[in-house]
């Protein structure tokens, strides 16, 4: 159940609200109520609700200015619908414009209530679904760009990226932990992760399927540092069944110095394994050091420009002709690698910038590939590279076509929030960057109506509840929906309802809390 908080200075309609609306049958429950904004403030950080419904008039405090105080509280903030009398109506439009949800105008309407419940329902579910895709295509960033550094594949480009997905500095000072079942009968993957303490730093799994922690060491003590390694060989020596050795590197700075962390843990695991049930050994016990590679040059700038605009015989020239640079220059294999390992992660990033999901490739390729440093010569890492590309041109060619229709989920969106306003088609179409003739088109195909009477319909909507519930003239109310001529609105509504305004009036009681 989705959490809502009811927020109105009069008693009587706190009540009316939490017993006469249906709240479990729209996903929500009532979760606590407050007459003014200063005890709203402190029920909103005890209970963490996902919708806030609050009157405009409260005392000291309005509602708007509630709303604001809670957005500074709430990370990500509730939703939020707005309560109000008829007075309060231009106000009320004006809270549309900053971000608020909805608005009820007192007495509420029962249908009109448990219809936006529905729609809030959908969009802070698609949100939390939103965020937990994010999460995930982060994490499958950060493990992808840590297992390029693990092998050492690195340039400067690739560093800023670096940088700026781990929110590291240049300076920070970081520690490798990696954890190994001392019997060989233990499958690769079987540790996974279970016991790493993710809060000091990033979980990975190098590519033989031990588990490890890249730690931020700036400020940790060696005692916080033992603990946690004690920690990791515990919980996974439980769960395996088998002793476990955790290796602890020495200190560095820089995610450069990644792959050297790394390489000291793998000399710990060498040297000190066999000689051991488990434990915990730190590399700075053996008093030795090892150096990191050499940056590698690019190679590949019109790679990626042919991934983006140009077509399979274009990508494969572009591949062909980089690794005739790359060898011409006698590159290395290793800095070969690691140049292509610099195109995977701008490649990803393409496609995550895109809303895709960059593991659809990268999967395919591993099972395919394997990993990119078992790759031993230029004729295997080309192939490697042009299937990259191909793949990733055609994800990227879906995608523009999905976000076309992602385009037109906005214009709707825009056009349900703003109906009342002056709305024209060629202004949204300068707005949302589309040409109006193909606008126009899109929205036929998304909602089977023209845009025109998409918006005749909203605007008829709205004034059919202002006829239910005010005792406004046919005129104001033709105006308060986005009809300028009142002539124009009635024959609209005659044809949409079947009856004219005053008619439609007349006819229908108010069902009110």
């Amino acid at each position: 159940m989705l959490k809502v908080m009811i927020v109105d200075d009069e008693p009587w309609v706190l009540e009316g609200l939490r017993t006469m609306v249906d709240w479990e049958k729209s996903g929500f429950e009532v979760c606590a109520e407050a007459l003014n904004a200063g005890d709203a403030l402190r029920l909103i950080r005890e209970h963490r609700p996902d919708m806030l419904l609050t009157d405009i008039n409260l005392p000291v405090m309005s509602g708007l200015e509630l709303i604001a105080a809670v957005k500074e509280v709430l990370d990500p903030p509730p939703r939020f619908v707005i309560l109000s009398g008829y007075d309060d109506f231009n106000y009320a439009r004006t809270a549309l414009r900053h971000k608020v949800d909805g608005y009820l105008l007192k007495p509420v309407d029962e249908e009109e209530i448990e219809e936006l419940l529905g729609k809030i329902r959908a969009i802070i579910q698609n949100e939390t679904a939103s965020r937990l895709e994010g999460r995930k295509k982060h994490n499958l960033l950060v493990h992808n760009l840590i297992s390029r550094c693990l092998q050492g594949e690195w340039n400067e480009e690739l560093e800023r990226a670096a940088y700026s997905l781990l929110g590291l500095q240049p300076d920070t000072e970081l520690q490798c932990i990696l954890a190994a079942a001392i019997s060989g009968t233990v499958g690769l993957n079987e540790g996974n992760t279970e016991g790493f303490p993710g809060d000091l730093g990033y979980v990975f799994q190098d590519p033989a399927g031990r588990a490890g922690l890249l730690v931020r060491s700036d400020g940790l003590s060696s005692e916080a540092l033992e603990a946690a390694a004690v920690q990791v060989q515990r919980v996974q020596s439980e769960k395996l069944g088998v002793p476990v050795a955790v290796m602890i590197s020495g200190r560095r700075t820089g995610l450069r110095s990644i792959q050297e962390l790394y390489a000291q843990t793998l000399e710990v695991w060498g040297l000190k394994y066999r000689k051991e049930q488990g434990g915990i050994f730190y590399y700075n016990d053996l008093r030795t050091a090892r150096l990191s590679p050499e940056s590698a040059g690019g190679h590949f700038t019109r790679v990626l420009d042919e991934v983006k605009e140009g077509g399979p015989e274009q990508i494969r020239a572009a591949v062909r002709d980089a690794f005739a640079a790359m060898t011409a220059k006698r590159v290395t294999i290793d800095a070969a690698r690691a140049e292509v390992a610099h195109l995977e992660i701008t490649l990803c990033r393409s496609i995550a910038e895109m809303q895709g999901d960059p593991d659809t490739i990268m999967s395919a390729m591993r099972l395919e590939y394997g990993n990119l440093g078992g790759l031993a010569d230029y004729y295997k890492l080309s192939l490697y590279v042009d299937k990259l590309c191909q793949e990733t041109a055609l994800y990227l060619a879906q995608l523009r076509a999905g976000n076309e229709g992602n385009t037109i989920y906005n214009v709707i969106q825009y056009v349900d929030l703003e109906f009342r306003s002056k709305l024209q088609l060629q202004d949204l179409a300068r707005q949302f960057h589309m040409n109006s003739a193909y606008l126009g088109q899109l929205f036929r195909k998304e909602t089977g109506r023209s845009f025109s009477d998409y918006l005749n319909e909203k605007r008829i909507e709205a004034a059919k509840g202002l006829l239910k519930r005010t005792q406004l003239k046919i005129s104001d109310i033709a105006v308060q929906v986005g009809f300028s001529n009142t002539d124009y609105f009635i024959d609209k509504f005659k044809g949409k309802v079947g009856s004219s305004p005053s008619v439609y009036k007349n006819a229908h009681k108010n069902k009110q809390l």
